[in-house]
């Protein structure tokens, strides 16, 4: 887990220039650190900088920018390769010096070229530079759980991973791409390729990019939508034949993310994913695994007690922490820093606080992330199936209240909140992203230009008739790399801790494709094969309970100790300065949200999310373009 950075440019940029942006960095690689330069043709230089946390192979011989043997290949890489061990196994030609899988790599792309990341299984984020083809690859893991940035700029390449090494370098702009925040508004989050700046893109999941003397190429090696319908072809329908073979790929994924060379935990919220990876890690680990938690006051939010229980049954190595709202509060002026590019789910909070905690033992932990987008765990997916059910009558509906006499009426308006969503989901490619209509118009009337809609209109891509498999397809794509993803990796980076997450391993993924969609959701048991795996090591009755997420007071904080910090982002005169947002429709809005009562009505009257993620974005633009 570490940090890269470089260029490739016909500008003079001093090798201090490039250092200067590596150091940006320093959280994401405090151990080591190195910077190169070097000429190419036509005129152009190409600098790779790392900053490394060291996991494997500790040596020097770990050091970045990486060579080949013969000197024909540069490496910088963020990540890990957990099948390295295998792929070195096929590489026996080659003299390594190194026991690290960066050295694999290089390798690897001289036997069977950029194609070599189709056997890469692991999280990463690439730079390698061909000077036989003069060829610059940026590649990332298919994803996403490591981030990939990159500037197009007069010719020039430039990449990080993250946007500080970026707007650390001599001539960037900071020009905002406006017409991405009403999306970020609403979603909390803005979804690869986009970024809040012109000319920055994120590399998307599952690409590579070649960059040849000012020449650009993307192209996706692993996409979910193919790759889905591809598994679809030789499904597994036998209940008993899936549970099994499942188990047994991830008993393998959680055994290859143990290696390490420097201590190991889990993260252990008590609930089924976090739980099932624990119990699987025990299996493999001849001393306790140390597991780590934290725990609220408030009860409504607090699985510590949970994990406690889990943690006593397995006998691991447990520390929790009961953290305060005051200790959660203090983390709300550090976010921009950390999170770099505007980020608004509030789940960051206590993400960095149990990060934190972890590092105090360990360097490595395991995660359960992924399980609920791959095996359809959240509540969404069973709203969904319902609104599917519901179609046909809601399209009835919205035909009824568009007639001349009701239309005058306002009819439509006048619905149940719930009927009104129904209703109005007439978008074939949104249609399982129905939400607060009241919502969305406030994201979009909140920022002067027009931009992408709210909801990703994607959805006829996916050629699914199954509303639960194709939102659950839109979430793999968008809010998994996008939201919860970028979280865990900002929030464990912040401490230069290193995230690995079993569920998200290729094979566990793909295999997941191929299962019948009922092994995953049956009568209404979400998560139903996770869940019996997990009862296999666990008793039911310590797993079966509601799901429980990380809260914030968001409502509290902002018509409390926020509230000053919010209206001083939001006063008429500094959003005209700005120029980004509607100062009239923004100011007035405010004042509504500060003078309404707690807990108003589900219609979206208590506007805290959406200006949660206004104060964020403040934040962030006060830190970085002021």
């Amino acid at each position: 887990m570490c940090g890269i950075c470089g260029f490739v440019s016909k500008k003079k940029i001093s090798l201090e220039q490039l250092k200067a942006m590596n150091d940006t960095m320093v959280h994401r690689g405090p151990d080591d650190s190195g910077e190169e330069i070097f000429p190419m043709k036509e005129g152009y230089s190409i600098g790779l900088a790392q900053r490394r946390l060291s996991i494997l192979d500790l040596s020097p011989l770990g050091h970045q920018p990486m060579h080949s043997e013969n000197g024909r290949i540069s490496v910088v890489y963020n990540g890990e390769i957990y099948n390295f061990l295998e792929i070195k196994e096929e590489l026996g030609d080659y003299p390594f010096r190194s026991t690290c899988d960066t050295e694999v790599i290089i390798a690897a792309y001289l036997k069977w070229g950029i194609s070599c990341v189709d056997r890469f299984n692991g999280m990463f984020a690439i730079c390698l530079y061909d000077r036989e083809t003069d060829e610059v690859f940026l590649v990332r893991d298919r994803i996403g759980k490591k981030p990939l940035y990159y500037e197009l700029q007069d010719g020039d390449l430039y990449f990080a991973s993250e946007l500080k090494p970026l707007m650390a370098r001599e001539g960037f702009e900071k020009k905002i791409r406006t017409e991405v925040l009403s999306r970020y508004l609403f979603q909390q989050y803005i979804n690869a390729p986009d970024s809040v700046f012109e000319n920055v893109y994120k590399l998307e999941p599952g690409s590579v990019l070649t960059f040849k003397y000012g020449e650009v190429n993307v192209r996706k090696y692993w996409d979910i939508n193919e790759v889905y319908h591809r598994m679809q072809e030789n499904p597994v329908t036998d209940y008993a034949q899936a549970k099994e073979e499942l188990k047994e790929l991830l008993r393998l994924s959680v055994k290859r993310r143990m290696i390490s060379d420097v201590p190991l935990g889990t993260f252990l919220s008590g609930g089924y994913d976090s739980s099932l990876v624990t119990a699987i890690a025990a299996e493999h680990s001849e001393a306790p695994v140390k597991t780590f938690s934290i725990g609220f006051h408030e009860k409504n939010y607090n699985e510590a007690i949970y994990a406690a229980e889990v943690a006593k049954y397995l006998g691991t190595d447990h520390t929790e922490l009961y953290i305060s709202e005051k200790e959660m509060f203090e983390m709300v002026e550090s976010i921009p820093e950390y999170y770099d590019e505007p980020f608004s789910d509030s789940s960051q909070i206590p993400s960095m606080l149990v990060s934190k905690l972890a590092k105090e033992k360990v360097t490595v932990v395991l995660s359960g992330d992924g399980g609920d987008e791959f095996f359809c765990g959240y509540n969404i997916y069973e709203n969904v199936k319902q609104a599917q059910m519901l179609d046909l009558l809601g399209g009835m509906t919205y035909g009824v209240c568009n007639l001349p006499p009701f239309k005058q009426m306002k009819m439509l308006e006048k619905l149940p909140f719930r009927v009104r969503v129904i209703a109005g989901n007439r978008n074939p490619e949104t249609k399982t992203q129905f939400g607060s209509d009241n919502y969305i118009n406030c994201a979009n009337k909140m920022v002067l230009s027009g931009g992408k809609p709210c909801h990703y209109e994607i959805e006829s891509t996916y050629g699914v008739k199954n509303w639960q498999v194709r939102r659950m397809l839109v979430d793999m794509d968008t809010y998994l790399p996008g939201d919860i993803l970028c979280k865990v990796d900002r929030a464990s980076m912040k401490y230069s801790l290193e995230s690995r997450c079993p569920i998200l391993d290729k094979d566990v993924m793909e295999y997941s494709f191929r299962m019948s969609h009922d092994l995953k959701f049956h009568r209404g048991n979400k998560k139903r094969i996770l869940k019996d795996l997990a009862y296999d090591y666990i008793p039911r009755e310590m797993l079966e309970r509601p799901k429980v997420g990380f809260g914030v007071p968001l409502d509290k904080w902002m018509r409390g100790p926020l509230k000053e910090s919010l209206l001083d982002f939001c006063n008429r005169d500094y959003l005209m300065k700005q120029g980004i947002f509607d100062a009239d429709f923004v100011t007035a809005l405010v004042e509504k949200y500060m003078i309404k009562g707690d807990g108003g009505p589900a219609t979206g009257e208590n506007y805290s999310k959406i200006l949660w993620s206004l104060y964020a974005f403040q934040q962030w633009y006060h830190t970085y373009c002021e």
